[in-house]
């Protein structure tokens, strides 16, 4: 036999082996949209099920053109002066269409949030947008699009900053390039307000943007920056805690891993969070792409006294990874590369594996590798929780402008990944919400109606999921609280469940808004039903 057939028949051999391993992984992908016309640098699922996708407006032309005689004019874009392209889009999940959307102001690494009305905020950006002020309030037709404030804008110029909804329903916005204070929408009166910690952890290739910010149970924020973190008081403008250096290099951008808080539970006293991967210190300094991404894990009990990062490591280093709370409490981690640092061309072998973090197993025991997918993600890539469980993956374009011919083209697909939750062998035990008030209010006993086709065994969960704003590898606004059920009574119809639970108590554990209510059975969660939760 010869060299050649021999190293085909090795290639054969590996290849088989690759698809087998690959089919024994949990988690399946689909192809929603072939091409949206934009590539996403920032994604948010509204209340009325579409998901709003944005990219910056001084990139020349996309492959999505605005309708007739809405271009936008503007003398100082360096790249289209007369722009008929879109920017941004909105995706219809029930029919998976695309309609364009007229954005007038650079929104380049912008922040976002959700108001209690379901409104989308939307704020800064590079150049003209720096100190805008956009909304986009979801509705049921094709008349709703992007508004732009014209009688208020930010204080400060906002670039990479963080956005996240307080226990009233306002919103701080915290940090951005050259901008180590603090601002709030509504805007109060004393304006920005500084907050020293931002600046004080600024290296020399920055990794102070982007902060990651979670709102505790106690009212009071947890702020990371690069390696450390703080208990902020924003009412005070005053620094509670100091937490412990975080191991391991820099986590934010641009070495960027990513964070979640663990799903609120029990008395809703105790919030945990999670922080996990970036990039080598000096990676992106002195551009190197081939750096090793870091593969550690801290885990911290926020609201303790003293409390200590718990260290440990996922089955692949990586920078850019999404991590998402799922409706069972778990944390999907997916995107990203494997070496390098964000920022443009600045990152390498891309990651294909998304991994379940669960965080009740013991240190050691908590990630499980699962189905790669075959589109590389990486710098502006976006995830989303879906209502019906799936995990919206859009965006990456590595490149300035957008580049189909270079490594790691532009991306324009738009795809699903399912865990193993929805796969069909678990469909007999999977709930449905048949019944569930469209509002609930603070501390309130309510009843939802669920059927299951198989016999409950235990408990089912009912837990609240909100929609946050999703952009550099960071969700602005997640939280997963898990309510506490009071009651499950079997229906005298087989298969049937009226189950009784209480709201969350206050806005320090739930903000008012829209949040998804999925019912979890056996940890297989429904399609969730859309509640606002009021005062």
């Amino acid at each position: 036999m010869s060299a050649a057939a021999i190293w085909n028949l090795l290639s054969f051999f590996f290849l088989f082996i690759f698809i087998q391993t690959r089919a024994d992984l949990p988690g399946t992908w689909e192809l929603l949209v072939p091409d949206a016309g934009i590539a996403s640098m920032h994604t948010a699922v509204t209340h009325l099920n579409t998901v709003i996708l944005l990219d910056r407006t001084n990139i020349g032309p996309t492959r999505k053109l605005l309708p007739p005689n809405r271009c936008r004019h503007d003398p100082k874009d360096p790249i289209l002066k007369n722009d008929c392209y879109a920017h941004s889009v909105v995706l219809d999940l029930k029919t998976n269409s695309i309609r364009p959307l007229e954005i007038l102001t650079d929104t380049w690494c912008s922040s976002g949030q959700f108001l209690p009305d379901g409104t989308l905020l939307q704020t800064g950006g590079d150049l003209d947008g720096n100190k805008k002020i956009r909304k986009f309030a979801p509705c049921e037709g094709t008349l709703c699009d992007w508004e732009e404030l014209k009688d208020v804008e930010l204080q400060q110029g906002r670039w990479y900053a963080t956005n996240q909804i307080l226990p009233d329903g306002s919103v701080i916005i915290i940090g951005g390039r050259t901008a180590p204070n603090v601002e709030f929408f509504p805007p109060k009166k004393h304006g920005a307000v500084n907050f020293p910690f931002l600046s004080q952890m600024e290296d020399n290739q920055m990794d102070n943007l982007y902060p990651y910010v979670h709102l505790l149970p106690n009212g009071h924020l947890f702020v990371f920056v690069n390696n450390r973190a703080v208990l902020y008081d924003y009412a005070a403008n005053a620094i509670i805690k100091d937490y412990p250096v975080l191991e391991g290099g820099p986590r934010n951008y641009p070495s960027a891993g990513s964070s979640v808080m663990l799903p609120l539970t029990g008395d809703y006293s105790s919030a945990t969070v999670v922080v996990c991967g970036g990039a080598r210190y000096g990676a992106y300094l002195q551009r190197i792409h081939d750096s090793p991404a870091n593969g550690s894990c801290g885990r911290i009990e926020a609201t303790k006294p003293d409390p200590v990062w718990e260290m440990e490591d996922m089955p692949f280093a990586r920078i850019m990874g999404d991590m998402v709370i799922l409706p069972t409490g778990e944390v999907l981690i997916i995107n990203g590369a494997q070496a390098g640092s964000q920022g443009y061309e600045m990152a390498t072998d891309p990651c294909f594996h998304p991994v379940l973090y669960r965080p009740d197993q013991p240190n050691g025991l908590r990630f499980m590798t699962l189905n790669p997918g075959t589109v590389p993600r990486m710098y502006h890539s976006t995830a989303n929780l879906l209502p019906d469980g799936r995990i919206l993956i859009a965006g990456s374009n590595p490149h300035y402008f957008y580049n189909f011919k270079r490594a790691f083209p532009t991306e324009l697909r738009i795809e699903a990944f399912s865990p193993e939750y929805l796969s069909a062998d678990k469909a007999n035990i999977r709930p449905a919400i048949v019944e569930l008030p469209e509002k609930v209010t603070y501390g309130k006993a309510f009843e939802a109606v669920v059927t299951v086709e198989l016999p409950v065994v235990g408990i089912i969960e009912v837990n609240m999921a909100s929609a946050p704003f999703v952009t550099h590898s960071y969700s602005q606004g997640q939280r997963l609280v898990k309510l506490s059920v009071t009651s499950a009574i079997p229906d005298v119809v087989a298969g049937k469940y009226r189950i009784g639970f209480t709201a969350p108590p206050g806005g320090q554990v739930a903000p008012p808004g829209y949040y998804m209510v999925f019912a979890v059975n056996q940890g297989v969660p429904s399609v969730a039903r859309w509640v606002q939760l009021v005062s």
